[in-house]
């Protein structure tokens, strides 16, 4: 299947994990794809994975807390592909479980800039370009959108964030023909995860909330998201679509 044949798609945090598993799905469904991370050499290894099968694939280097960073990289997009019809807002930094009285001011601005503040700039940038293509907005929020946790207060809050920012764009861009909608993942088995403070701890208590008892592979995630950014999800926007094995089903 070639869901998105002749369609131009911009990944953030395609470097590893979800972004990364999506990047290679929309390359894999026919899709042009800019894979765009602050880590550079990441953006290139998933690039090159994807040129074993496709040519139509650009790395990019970019900050999404850096609004002239993130126009640069649709200017990118348009001038190697000439457009754009998908943009997946995915890249975010975690505060490793650090509550109210814990976080410092410099963490919780860095983790609001890149969470929220970061799909924010990108949208605001796609919003022209999609408005020709018709095209949609994904962006990645989290199990932390749709409720608090024990820890973890600037995540929770930036990912609240996130699923306002959906819903708000939705009513906003609709006249335009613009879809905007996100995935809240649960537990995920990323670098973000590995990067914690206590991971064998954080990995049971994931398994103890999540009625599937296991973690999802970021693949698991792509295909949802690819969903959404399909023809086959036209009359779908402003949700927030959990995918997170029953977690907040509890």
């Amino acid at each position: 299947m070639q869901r998105f044949k002749n369609k131009s798609v911009i990944v953030t945090g395609g470097g590893s994990g979800i972004g990364r598993a999506t990047a290679i799905a929309f390359a894999r469904e026919g899709a042009d794809v800019l894979v765009a991370d602050i880590r550079e050499d990441r953006a290139l290894e998933t690039a090159e994975f994807i040129k074993k099968t496709s040519d139509k694939v650009q790395a990019y280097k970019v900050d999404v807390s850096d609004a002239t960073q993130v126009e640069g990289m649709f200017d990118n997009a348009v001038s190697h592909f000439g457009k754009v019809d998908v943009f997946f807002s995915n890249a975010a930094v975690i505060d490793k479980g650090a509550s109210c009285n814990e976080i410092t001011d410099q963490l919780w601005h860095k983790i609001i800039n890149v969470n929220l503040s970061g799909c924010f700039y990108g949208a605001r940038a796609a919003l022209p370009h999609l408005s020709r293509t018709k095209g949609n907005i994904v962006m990645t929020a989290s199990v932390a959108s749709l409720g608090g946790m024990a820890g973890g207060a600037a995540y929770t809050a930036s990912k609240y964030g996130v699923a306002g920012l959906v819903n708000q764009l939705a009513c906003e861009a609709a006249a335009a023909g613009i879809r905007v909608n996100a995935v809240a993942p649960g537990g995920v088995r990323t670098n973000i995860f590995d990067e914690m403070e206590n991971v064998s701890q954080m990995e049971e208590m994931v398994k103890a909330v999540t009625p599937l008892g296991r973690f999802a592979e970021p693949e698991e995630i792509a295909e949802p998201v690819l969903f959404l950014a399909s023809d086959a999800a036209s009359f779908i926007t402003g949700t927030v679509l959990r995918v997170d094995g029953g977690w907040r089903s509890k």
